[in-house]
Order: C-alpha cells, then sequence, then structure tokens
C-alpha cells in the first residue's frame, strides 16, 4: 500500500511539473511561436522531442533557446531570448524533450 501511495504522489508531482513548464513557457513568450502539438511560426515541441539524438541534447537545445538558431527547421530563423535565464532555459529543454 506504501508502495502504491508512493507512486501516486510521484506522478502528481511529475505532472504537475509538467503543467509548470508549460506555463513557463506561456510566460516566456514560446507560445507566441511554438505549440505542444501542431506547427505554428515554429515547430511543434513534440516534434523537437522526437529527434532527441542524446542524452544531453538539453544542453544544446538550452544553448539554442537563450542564443537562437536558424536553418534546423526551414527559413524562419529562432532569435536569441537572452531575457530566459539559464536556469529556466534548461527548464523548458529538459520539458520539450520530455514531450511525447
Amino acid at each position: 500500500m506504501k508502495m502504491y501511495l508512493a507512486g501516486i504522489a510521484l506522478l502528481s508531482t511529475l505532472s504537475g511539473n509538467a503543467s509548470a513548464d508549460q506555463a513557463l513557457a506561456q510566460s516566456l513568450g514560446c507560445m507566441n511561436c511554438h505549440k505542444v502539438e501542431g506547427k505554428l511560426i515554429g515547430p511543434s515541441f513534440q516534434n523537437i522531442a522526437a529527434i532527441r539524438v542524446h542524452s544531453t541534447a538539453w544542453l544544446d537545445m538550452t544553448a539554442k533557446i537563450r542564443n537562437g538558431s536558424a536553418g534546423a527547421w526551414g527559413k524562419i530563423p529562432m532569435p536569441g531570448n537572452y531575457h530566459v535565464s539559464e536556469k529556466d532555459a534548461e527548464i523548458l529543454a529538459r520539458w520539450i524533450l520530455s514531450i511525447k
């Protein structure tokens, strides 16, 4: 019974973090160009997560969130988001890569 309750607590914590991380993405303006599912201006977070190529992909994504990128998803470049702290960029990167 204790294991069952611990599992429920863990799942509720994880789902709470996921919604908190999506709220962070909304508050920082990420959702102006991206959606979780389906293309907007930029690719969906689901599509980005699908190309995860290595276990440290979050490091590359953290840098792209802050510094911007060009050419990876078409002609429209992603501008740098210098207002996003390193910590928040890492939280966003890890959240995006966890999306299934």
